[in-house]
């Protein structure tokens, strides 16, 4: 083989699927057909989840400090403050992230390149995939003017993926009647405050987002109706200024600008034989929440440790079943969900724009007075919710904690977060562990870590004395109220996972039968 794993696309998704497969000895081919990475994005929106994931690799405080915490929401209609939501306080005590962070797609790709060279993996620029077929065990991929053989192809190039493509998998869904606007600004006004603001009347939408720096902001609209039915070269003279210039937005300058079509899709299949399909590749829905970029970061670090641990020898090559029926169930419900919410914003039509404008605001005002309703806010738009309890990796539970969920956040100096930047099993107990149960994680490879019982532990829902075996992305995999070495024992026999030190070196690579 050339690789082990050929990763088609060097944006967020495919850059951290590099990165947390190069962390664990795996080491990548990652390729992309532009020259260079992007210099301008739509998405902007880090959510609390891929904060987490990126403390397992050793750099959310560094994201962070580039970044921009925007602790505040705020919803308008017809120029009128509708609701407003402390987003800081939505998180606390639910995660070492409680907030949202803007930090634009283009400088964190740049960011991400920069942490994959370190670990002496570059992106292939300028070299192109255009087919591959599966042979003997192994991909052979046909690069523009050279092949490439790979153990397994991972497909994150985006929204008309090539991967996707040639594997004739189907990406049913639609695309929204607006054209949409994102423009990179200097303004000022009243709103340029460091929140987000999203405003919406009879006939227009648009969303301000902060950026770092003075007078810095995303703007997102809707381009006049009469603008593109005319076919005119598309500006930010087609804009529909009405709505900011009634918030008393002053654009001063335009640095980018460009339109684009609203689209939610999700592919029939995330995975056929060798070949995945991540990020845009297998869905795609609107900006509703900020969600794209963090999902498709969330398909890398499930699909990664699963390719590690076939190759490595560490699971049986079916862990890779997992894959698909995790992401994907998650992804429909997220597609479905925004594109209610995104038909609401924009519908056209007398009745839906009463609805939107005079009914809507005063039920989203009342709804999120209530504690309960912004618990639930906070826990689904940072993706801090994502279960896999349907998984055949899930078995258990303890407390409230069930097999599949994420690991909850207990807030302690150290925190029981702070061992999964091991990337690996591990068994976490919350009051005191018995002898058997260390006997059996050290005969097995398995790292134990005992933590004091607290009021947090019970507050995040786990069980005093319980064991929770952890999975490498922080999800549990096995719950279990009794601590039974005996259950551990049987869990891992029967899902074939073993934690003996395996070869790491790509020579030695072992490459599962399928």
């Amino acid at each position: 083989m050339d690789t082990e794993v050929l990763i088609v696309g060097a944006g967020p998704t495919g850059l951290v699927l590099a990165l947390w497969l190069a962390r664990l000895g795996i080491r990548p081919r990652i390729i992309d057909k532009t020259a260079e990475s992007g210099t301008t994005s739509r998405a902007l929106a880090l959510q609390a989840r891929t904060l987490e994931l990126y403390r397992q690799l050793g750099f959310a405080d560094e994201v962070v400090e580039a970044g921009l915490v925007f602790s505040a929401a705020n919803l308008w209609a017809r120029a009128r403050k509708a609701a407003h939501v402390e987003l800081g306080k939505l998180g606390v005590g639910r995660s070492p992230y409680p907030y949202g962070l803007i930090y634009p797609q283009d400088e964190h790709e740049r960011f991400l390149i920069e942490r994959l060279e370190e670990l002496d993996v570059r992106v292939e620029r300028k070299t192109e995939l255009l087919d591959f077929e599966e042979a003997g065990g192994r991909i052979v991929a046909h690069l523009r003017g050279s092949t490439c053989e790979a153990a397994f192809l991972a497909g994150c190039d985006g929204a008309r993926s090539t991967v996707r493509e040639k594997l004739g998998i189907s990406y049913p869904g639609g695309t929204y009647e607006h054209l949409f606007y994102v423009a990179d600004v200097e303004a000022s006004g009243p709103l340029m405050d460091r929140e987000l603001h999203v405003s919406i009347d009879e006939s227009d939408f648009a969303a301000i987002f902060p950026l770092k720096g003075e007078g810095r902001a995303r703007l997102i609209g809707t381009i006049r109706p009469e603008a593109e039915e005319e076919g005119e070269k598309l500006g930010w003279d087609e804009v529909s200024k009405g709505l900011l210039q009634r918030l008393r937005i002053d654009v001063r300058r335009v640095n980018w600008f460009s339109t684009y079509h609203v689209h939610h899709r999700v592919a029939a299949r995330f995975r056929q034989g060798r070949a995945f399909l991540l990020g845009d590749a297998a869905h795609i829905h609107s900006p509703v929440g900020g969600q794209g970029m963090n999902t498709g970061i969330g398909d890398a670090v499930n699909l990664a440790w699963k390719l590690a641990a076939a190759l490595r020898g560490r699971a049986p090559a079916h862990v890779l079943d997992s894959y698909e029926p995790e992401r994907i169930r998650f992804a429909r419900r997220l597609v479905a969900t925004t594109d209610r919410v995104f038909q609401y914003v924009t519908r056209s039509g007398r009745l839906a724009a009463r609805v939107r404008v005079n009914l809507a605001p005063r039920v989203i005002a009342a709804a999120f007075r209530l504690p309960a309703v912004r618990r639930f806010m906070f826990r689904t738009v940072s993706q801090t919710a994502i279960e896999y309890r349907g998984s055949f990796l899930s078995e258990g539970h303890a407390g409230r904690i069930r097999g599949g969920d994420r690991l909850p956040w207990v807030e302690a100096e150290p925190d029981n977060f702070a061992p999964l930047g091991s990337l690996d099993w591990q068994v976490h107990v919350h009051g005191a562990a018995t002898r058997g149960l260390a006997v059996t994680c050290a005969a097995r490879g398995l790292r134990l870590h005992v933590f004091p019982w607290s009021e947090s532990a019970a507050r995040a829902g786990l069980a005093r004395d319980a064991s929770y075996l952890i999975r490498p992305d922080g999800h549990v995999a096995l719950a279990d109220p009794l601590h039974s070495p005996a259950r551990l024992e049987r869990y891992l026999e029967t899902r074939g996972l073993r934690f003996v030190a395996q070869p790491t070196e790509a020579s030695e690579a072992f490459v599962p039968q399928m």
